[in-house]
């Protein structure tokens, strides 16, 4: 009798075990699913860059500097692997971005031409659709990571390589950014 009753405990163990486990390994894809989500709006923002480089060159020719560093942050962004390096990446190229928004502020012609406003219409779509996906992924991320880090789960997750992953973060340089109130000219 004691022997079934050991094994009835020992059944079970293992049936919760094999749960927490698959828990974990359910948690990591949805993350990494979350994350693919992203690069769909992360490969629209890449196609569309080029489009708007090409558009601002013919007004603002000898802003070729900045120019220069958007197509290096879109470059570096795309070439990117793991998911670590296009957070960063991808922080970068928002920052040149920002960065080409202010200084075309000086262009009123370029500001009323048709084909800039559509590209700078679309990336604003794209923009917002990114600011969505990565609140999916970070609460992706943030499950996960919940689920790595409590008890009893982070014994298996630690028996079987499971981690803690990063979110995608803005960066201390665009969180500032978006702490200080908009500037509104008249």
């Amino acid at each position: 009798m004691g022997i079934l009753i050991f094994l009835g405990i020992a059944v079970v163990l293992v049936f919760w075990l094999v749960g927490l486990y698959n828990r974990l390994v359910r948690l990591r894809n949805t993350r990494e699913n979350a994350f693919h989500d992203i690069d769909v709006q992360l490969r629209q923002r890449h196609d569309l860059i080029p489009q708007l480089v090409e558009t601002v060159k013919g007004y603002a020719s000898h802003e070729k500097e900045l120019l220069l560093k958007v197509t290096e942050a879109r470059t570096a962004a795309m070439s990117a692997g793991t998911i670590d390096q296009k957070i960063e990446a991808e922080g970068k190229l928002t920052s040149a971005l920002q960065g080409l928004r202010i200084q075309l502020e000086a262009y009123p012609d370029l500001k009323a031409n048709q084909n800039f406003l559509q590209l700078q219409e679309e990336l604003s779509d794209i923009e917002n659709k990114l600011a969505a996906a990565r609140r999916y992924f970070n609460a992706a991320t943030t499950e996960y990571n919940t689920g790595v880090e409590t008890f009893p789960a982070n014994i298996i997750a630690g028996m079987f390589g499971f981690k803690r992953e990063s979110m995608f973060d803005l960066g201390e340089v665009r969180r500032k950014e978006m702490e200080e109130p908009p500037k509104i000219n008249f």
